[in-house]
């Protein structure tokens, strides 16, 4: 069979397995449609509100279910999975049957524990004690080890006189949270399908082409034992079918009072509107009545392609929104867990909804449903490794206005008015827009967003929940621990792991680091044209996996090591074994770039197959671009000094002997920063030849990441300015555009920015100069004339708590409270305060009541020439050079 029919076989599996569940939705509708009503609506009622309430520890038999949620169950202490039934497309509740319970591990025998903490016997959650044998990583040997049995997670730790409490330096593994160490000791994978028969959850196998899989296997023939060991196991991660799940997007609009955002903890205001769309096309809107409709507003409420409800009690609203919530496996929203759903759940509570009658559960920092999944697009997409590796910084802010216009080319509906001033149809378009952007930011391109999602929790190992909601090292830290846990190694203490290996051997450059970091090239300063800036791929992952770098086997115990020495360090590497972070980030990278990343753009492939592909890349990608940085956090629990200091060191190595080979090619490295480095003039073929060098000398492959028309660069480091073939501008180092600037340098800005796109070749940049100079001259012209709006010259800062939490009274809140003596206006958290530095004593006036002449000319030139000198002296330019200090004080 050939490579494409390996690949056509896998589309077909693919494609089958999506037939399946479009056959299931269709019998799903039919036997809807078929259904006759009982007669007994209030037994009917009853049993299923008992439904709800009560647990079922025995789940039917369900032939194919995906895992997305692991969790424990505090009333019946069980572990329990949340699955979604590709077949009924619900969710379906698994709780654990083998009787796993929580517990610590501890280095000291049970005698030990018998005499010197007798107290932990006497615990009221103890259970037991059980002698095993774990694998110490960092000794190389089996360690005997006691696990401490307990009823409950919080007997283990969380509260006062837990367990650990007592053991202290002396346990193991003991603030690992239950689900997670209930998922590591099953072995369980979210995002992958499971069966179950007897009310026992087995895994269902992946089916890969065996062409396909045999040239997989033959990529890594050259690899250690370990990394084709481990291989087929990964590959079923990336193979086994990504379905779609049945979803729900809602946004609320809530009654506002002028220039004031909600407060969710009050929840003073109605909600008015709650508007949902789902991914089987059903939209509707549930609006607040509080005024007749007229003739026109109801033939205009008509066009709404929606199906519409008004509610005359507010109460009744949210009620039979959380009916509509309950009846859905996934339910999204865009800042949800900090906007939405505390609102709906306070306002609720006001309205005298009882608890139990809530679909949502609030906890600390989150909400979660109690018959489906929460899902907040805003704590993803928040996320700065996705939003790098992932998304290639396509969007700067994480609103949903700035993503979906991003990602979807669309963004939320401008309004002329204040929410509660829309009519019903202007209410209900701009309320079912936000759900429907919400929803399509999980829908468009094929579903990207949720394949990703599901693909990072397979690598992962982490429930949807909190690979939503957490950052790059907690996903990285529950790879590694179910990694540990899968090989029965022992998972260390920070503080045993710091004890044995603590020591660095260089001297940091930065204060408060304890090594020295990343290589940075002073730049030459100056405009250079034609610059290539090339890039190391994945630098600090092919270091650690080229050089076996890993927590145990940096300064491994073994003498005969330790002539395999890291350059420029007394540290040595392991030459005995393989090193866990070696193995598993080595092989994320090698999946990425010897097979995926190179299927993504292979043309010969349908676009559907090579979308697949990118993202199994990208989901790669966002993990093993983080790896360093993880490593090389103190608070990264597996957090290793020599390893740290390791990595650093090669990283550096590597960028000084490029450095070395771009001379010896009779070029010039303008800059260099961490894993790039800035080469000018280079030409096509000198590039290739860089590229070939690296690969064969340093095992590392250079790629073109950026190319310039023109980079200008200060004496500053990670300051430049760089302008594309395209005329798009590449600014590092350098602000100008803070949402809280002056609407009148923010528009200069862009007018210099623009200027300098224009510029060509090296004589364009006089005209260029004297543009920039006239830019400059007339925005301080204005402003002695007193020109500006004060919209254009407010400054806009929000309230964040009451105004009479503030200790130290800031500008804006100064003029928070001079708008309230004077106008009498109901200021609070929430409220944006727009304002003016002005002369008199107070320093500001509110932008509202302010006097123009009243204006502190002198605090605004600070201003625009702080913004405006950044991207000058990385042009080599001040602004003496441009009109001279005494020129432009004579504008004042």
């Amino acid at each position: 069979m050939s490579r494409k029919a390996s690949l056509d076989s896998y589309i077909d599996f693919q494609e089958n397995t999506e037939k399946e569940e479009k056959k299931s939705k269709e019998e799903k509708t039919i036997k809807k449609r078929e259904k006759k009503p009982k007669k007994k609506k209030k037994i009917k009622k009853e049993k299923e509100k008992k439904k709800d309430l009560d647990i079922k520890t025995e789940t039917k038999d369900i032939e194919k279910c995906l895992l997305l949620s692991v969790d424990y169950d505090g009333t019946n202490r069980l572990g329990y999975c949340r699955l979604y039934d590709l077949s009924s497309r619900k969710l379906i509740f698994w709780y654990d049957n083998s009787d796993h319970k929580p517990y610590l591990l501890t280095d000291l025998s049970i005698k030990e524990l018998n005499q010197k903490y007798p107290e932990i016997k006497n615990h009221k959650g103890f259970i037991d004690y059980k002698e095993l044998k774990k694998y110490d990583l960092i000794t190389d040997q089996l360690k005997d080890m006691v696990k401490v049995i307990a009823d409950d997670p919080l007997s283990i730790g969380g509260r006062q006189d837990s367990i650990r409490e007592h053991l202290e330096d002396h346990s193991f593994e003991a603030t690992i949270v239950y689900h997670r160490s209930f998922l590591y000791d099953k072995q369980l994978i979210p995002g992958m399908f499971y069966h179950i028969k007897n009310n026992r959850l087995k895994p269902v196998k992946t089916e890969i082409p065996q062409d396909l899989k045999n040239e997989l296997i033959d990529s890594f023939k050259d690899e250690k034992k370990d990394f084709q060991r481990i291989l087929p196991g990964y590959l079923n991660l990336f193979f086994s079918p990504i379905p779609d799940i049945r979803r729900l997007a809602f946004d609320i609009e809530v009654k506002t009072v002028s220039n004031k955002i909600p407060d969710p903890s009050a929840a003073n205001q109605p909600v008015i509107c709650i508007s949902f769309v789902d991914s089987d096309g059903n939209k509707k809107i549930f609006l607040l009545k509080d005024h007749p409709l007229s003739a026109v507003e109801k033939e205009k409420i008509k066009d709404i392609e929606a199906d519409i409800r008004f509610f005359e009690k507010e109460r009744e609203l949210l009620e039979e929104s959380f009916k509509l919530i309950n009846n859905y496996p996934i339910v999204i929203t865009y800042n949800g867990d900090n906007f939405d759903m505390p609102y709906i759940d306070n306002r609720s509570t006001k309205l005298r909804i009882k608890r139990n009658e809530k679909p949502f559960v609030r906890h600390r920092n989150s909400y979660s449903l109690n018959n489906g999944i929460h899902l907040d697009l805003y704590r993803f997409f928040f996320n700065r490794a996705l939003r790098v590796s992932a998304f290639g910084n396509a969007y700067k802010t994480v609103s949903l206005e700035a993503v979906s216009s991003a990602l979807l080319e669309e963004g939320k509906i401008e309004l002329e008015k204040e929410i509660h001033d829309l009519s019903y149809h202007k209410l209900a378009e701009y309320c079912l827009r936000d759900s429907d952007l919400t929803l399509r930011l999980t829908t468009y391109d094929n579903n990207l967003v949720l394949k990703l999602l599901i693909l990072l929790m397979r690598i992962t190992k982490l429930p949807i929940e909190d690979i939503s909601r957490s950052g790059i090292s907690n996903w990285i830290k529950n790879l590694f621990y179910f990694e540990h846990r899968a090989r029965n190694y022992l998972i260390p203490n920070p503080n045993y792991l710091s004890e044995i290996k603590s020591d660095a051997a260089t001297e940091a450059m930065i204060k408060g680091k304890k090594y020295k970091g990343a290589k940075v090239i002073d730049p030459i300063p100056g405009v250079h044209f034609n610059v290539v800036v090339l890039d190391f791929a994945s630098l600090y992952p092919s270091v650690i996996k080229e050089w076996n770098l890993s927590y145990e086997t940096v300064n491994c115990p073994h003498e005969e090591c330790r002539d395999n020495l890291i350059p420029n360090t007394p540290h040595w590497v392991c030459k005995k074994r393989v090193g866990i972070s070696s193995l598993l980030i080595g092989l994320l990278r090698d999946l990425r770039v010897k097979y995926f990343k190179i299927k993504a753009k292979d043309k010969a492939l349908n676009q559907e197959l090579r979308n697949l592909f990118n993202i199994v890349q990208a989901s790669m990608k966002v993990i093993i671009n983080a790896a360093y940085g993880v490593f090389g956090a103190e608070i990264f629990p597996l957090y290793c000094l020599p390893m740290a200091e390791s990595t650093s060191a090669i990283g550096r190595y590597a960028i000084e002997q490029t450095i070395e080979k771009v001379h010896s090619m009779g070029l010039r490295v303008i800059y260099g920063d961490t894993d790039s480095v800035f080469i000018e003039d280079p030409t096509k073929e000198q590039i290739n030849e860089l590229i070939e060098w690296s690969i064969d000398e340093l095992g590392i492959e250079l790629d073109i990441e950026k190319s310039f028309r023109f980079s200008a660069h200060s004496e500053r480091k990670k300051n430049y300015l760089g302008v594309y073939d395209d005329g798009s501008v590449d600014i590092k180092g350098l602000s100008g555009k803070k949402r809280n600037t002056p609407l009148f340098i923010q528009n200069a800005f862009r007018e210099m920015i623009d200027v300098l796109s224009e510029v060509h070749k090296p004589e364009d940049f006089d005209e260029a100069k004297q543009q920039i100079k006239h830019i400059i001259k007339r925005v301080f012209k204005k402003l002695k004339n007193y020109e500006y709006t004060p919209d254009e010259l407010a400054f806009k800062v929000q309230i964040t708590k009451p105004i009479e939490k503030y200790s130290v009274i800031p500008q804006h809140v100064k003029a928070a409270k001079i708008l309230m003596r004077k106008t009498g206006a109901d200021i609070g958290k929430g409220n944006i305060i727009y304002f003016l530095k002005t002369r008199d004593p107070n320093g500001v006036q509110p932008a509202e009541i302010a006097n123009i002449r009243d204006l502190d000319v002198k605090k605004y030139k600070e201003t625009v020439e702080s913004t405006f000198d950044q991207v000058l002296d990385a042009l080599g330019i001040d602004f003496e050079e441009l009109q001279g200090k005494r020129t432009l004080d004579r504008w004042m």
